[in-house]
């Protein structure tokens, strides 16, 4: 376990190297916060409490967006190109005669990647917005615990997903096309646009049924006190349950696209 420790802390720092970059994240998540931040004005205006919101808690759910956006790489990004370009490359055969597992030394990466980003293009946007905003600031430690448990569940299930949606390229050569489906489904799904529950009827049901709204639904409904008691717990066996379900099937994936190489390679 120290090896994938030193792997998530390499992530980490990997990312902090691009200060320049972090800054302009850092200036757009701003800006487009205050763009949808009006815009939830605008409906909530119309629409007091809808998907069982108040203004406050609407607003709030808009900057916690801003802040998991690059936290749980909604729209890819991470790991994807490098691991896709090994894939293409056929480097990634030497990755698996390592004395690692593939699976989690990059899913230590991404974790340290998702703190950095978290850290380094959350912090800045949600304390903007609360000098401009009414937002819900919890008093209670415990909540914001749960609410980081909650991030950390999210990142793994994004993870998972986006794991299996590379190993697509060890049959597309090229996942590109596969990666933006993903994207458009990933930022759909998991409420970045608008929360799901505000989604009518089934489309609402099946969209919180999903994977993708452990990405962001979950996470910002522990922040705002949604869930309490056995309730939190069954938040977090929702986003657990998906994570060991998806990683079990990228497990499973990576054994194939293993002995695809390995027949290849012979």
């Amino acid at each position: 376990m120290r090896l994938y420790g030193a792997v998530a802390v390499s992530g980490f720092r990997r990312y902090a190297t691009y200060r320049v970059a972090t800054a302009a994240g850092v200036f757009t998540n701003t800006v487009f916060g205050f763009i949808l931040a009006y815009t939830y004005i605008a409906l909530w205006e119309q629409k007091p409490h809808l998907g069982g919101y108040d203004l406050a808690q609407a607003l709030t759910y808009v900057w916690l967006g801003q802040a998991l956006l690059m936290t749980m790489a909604m729209m890819g990004g991470g790991f994807q190109d490098e691991l896709n370009e090994r894939i293409r490359t056929g480097d990634v055969a030497i990755d698996l005669y390592r004395p690692a597992d593939l699976q989690l030394w990059w899913l230590a990466g991404d974790l340290g990647r998702a703190a950095f980003h978290l850290l380094g293009r959350g912090i800045a946007p949600m304390l903007a917005a609360a000098l401009v905003f009414d937002l819900v600031l919890p008093a209670n430690p415990l909540t914001w615990a749960a609410f980081l448990l909650s991030v950390v569940l999210g990142v793994v299930v994004s993870f998972a997903i986006r794991y299996l949606v590379v190993l697509t390229a060890f049959w597309l050569l090229d996942g590109g096309g596969v990666f933006q489906i993903a994207g458009l489904a990933s930022m759909f799904f998991s409420g970045m646009l608008l929360p799901l529950t505000v989604f009518p009827g089934g489309l609402g049901e099946l969209a919180r049924a999903l994977p993708w709204s452990a990405l962001m639904q979950v996470p910002a409904d522990v922040y705002l006190g949604t869930y309490a008691g056995w309730g939190l717990l069954e938040a977090y066996g929702f986003q657990a349950g998906w994570a060991v379900a998806l990683l079990l099937a990228g497990r499973a994936l990576q054994s194939v696209a293993t002995r695809k190489v390995v027949v290849q390679g012979g």
